[in-house]
Formats: structure tokens, C-alpha cells, sequence
């Protein structure tokens, strides 16, 4: 099966790095107008300038704080209008909180948390929908967690906030159907990312082992006993962004080489 997205266009949010890096890469490889959506400006600009535009495409950069939803909704809604075009695909995608025991967290982190993972997936998602519903088409894609189907020990902010993002997601999924827009979660499990290297650190402090026996537990925890790599979980967000996934809506999709353990 070939996929094609020529004469498509996609916001990739957190499109500078790891698994959204990835994505924008393959899907500018395929055809696809990019707009990387980060808020590193040096980031957003190297990648930019790397990404294939050997079918014509235009791609563009929104610089904004995920953090800050008025800054966001602004930026998203100049870039809209500026555009002139509509957008055919969201991937909602951003970093999670820092690690650590949930009767340990500051009230506040979950604020932060739920402020940059749900609000801003929201922000996103409002500012595409009209533009998908009159085309009568859409993809929206959430990147979460495996951790919506089993809590990660040391991630307590992280599991409570994700689960909230998966609801949602399946809600709008429910909501938006009749318009031919398809949402869907998907859910990576260890993948070989920055965010992965920072949380192994953290554990590896917590626990009192190295990095490597951090790495090696979290590999005997999936059935092909290693870690994935960003192109394993991009391939699978293509497949959901694509034409061929015309049915699929509403789901959370794992792709953790079989996780089973902590």
C-alpha cells in the first residue's frame, strides 16, 4: 500500500523533536504541506529547513507556549488565516511533566500539565474543525501514552493527565464523526526520545541504578525486549493520517513492541 498526501496539509505540534519530528519528515516525504507548531524558535527553523518540499510544498512554523493557551490560540488562528488553506491533519503531540510520586506533587504541576496536554489539544482542535467539517474530511491524532491503558510507577502527574487526554479524545472522536473527521489516540510506549533519556535519569537517581539497568528493565518489560524508535510510531500516525485509515476512528492504538510490564 502506497500513501499519498499531495495537496495536504498537517499541523505537527511538537514537530522538533523525537516522535513528531519523525512524522513531519515522512509525511513531507509523501507530499504533505507541513506547519511544525513548537516553541523553539531555533528548533522550529532547523527542522523546517530540512524538511523534503520535492512536490512543491510550502511549510511553515507557528512558534508558541504550549504552556500559554491565549498566546497559542492567537498564534494558531493568525497562522490559519495566513495560510488561506484548510488543514487536513492535526497531530496534537507535546511533552509531558516531569516524573515522580503523585502523593508528592505540587497542586499546581497538574495545572501546567492539564494547561499544556488537554487545553492546548482543545485549543488545536477548535481552530481546524471548521475548516475539516466543511471539506467533509479530517484526521485529528493524539499523541499520549501506554500509560492510559497501565499506569508508569513514578509518572503520577503524567498518568492522571494523559488519562483525561485519552477521554477527550474519544469523546471529540464520537462528536465529529458525522463530519468524516476520524480522531484517534496513540499510545508509544518506550521509545528511544529525549523525554525517554530524562525520564530514565530520574529513575535512575530514584532507584539507585544506572541509566543502563534503568534501559534494560524498561526492554524485559516489552515482548520484543527493546525499546522502540521514533520512525516505528511515526509510521503508525502516518497510516492514521492517511486516506486508507478512512474507517478507523475513535480508538487507542499501543504501539509498545508488547509492553507488559512497568
Amino acid at each position: 500500500m502506497k500513501f499519498s498526501f499531495e495537496n495536504k496539509r498537517a499541523i505537527v505540534c511538537g514537530g522538533t523533536d523525537g516522535i513528531g519530528k519523525e512524522t513531519a519528515h515522512i509525511l513531507a516525504n509523501l507530499g504533505c504541506e507541513i506547519t511544525l507548531a513548537a516553541r523553539d524558535v531555533k528548533k522550529l527553523n532547523n527542522t523546517i529547513s530540512n524538511l523534503a518540499d520535492n512536490h512543491g510544498q510550502s511549510h511553515n512554523v507557528i512558534c508558541a507556549d504550549f504552556n500559554n493557551a491565549e498566546q497559542l490560540e492567537e498564534k494558531v488562528h493568525s497562522h490559519l488565516e495566513s495560510i488561506g488553506k484548510t488543514v487536513d491533519i492535526l497531530i496534537n503531540n507535546s511533552g509531558g511533566p516531569h516524573g515522580g510520586p503523585i502523593i508528592q506533587a505540587n497542586e499546581n504541576e497538574f495545572r501546567v500539565a492539564f494547561e499544556r496536554l488537554l487545553i492546548a489539544n482543545q485549543i488545536m482542535a477548535k481552530a481546524v474543525f471548521p475548516g475539516m467539517k466543511k471539506k467533509g474530511s479530517g484526521r485529528i491524532i493524539n499523541i499520549i501514552s501506554t500509560s492510559v491503558r497501565q499506569v508508569i510507577p513514578g509518572l503520577g502527574v503524567s498518568n492522571t493527565i494523559r488519562g483525561s487526554v485519552a477521554q477527550w479524545g474519544k469523546t471529540l472522536a464520537l462528536e465529529l464523526g458525522e463530519y468524516g473527521i476520524c480522531v484517534n489516540n496513540v499510545l508509544p510506549g518506550y521509545t528511544a526520545t529525549s523525554r525517554l533519556k530524562e525520564l530514565a535519569k530520574n529513575k535512575s537517581k530514584l532507584l539507585g541504578i544506572s541509566i543502563d539497568e534503568v534501559y534494560a528493565q524498561w526492554e524485559n518489560n516489552t515482548s520484543l525486549r527493546r525499546l522502540g524508535t521514533p520512525q516505528e510510531i511515526a509510521n503508525i500516525i502516518v497510516f492514521l493520517a492517511s486516506d486508507a485509515s478512512s474507517y478507523v476512528t475513535g480508538h487507542n492504538f499501543s504501539v509498545d513492541g508488547g509492553r507488559f510490564g512497568a
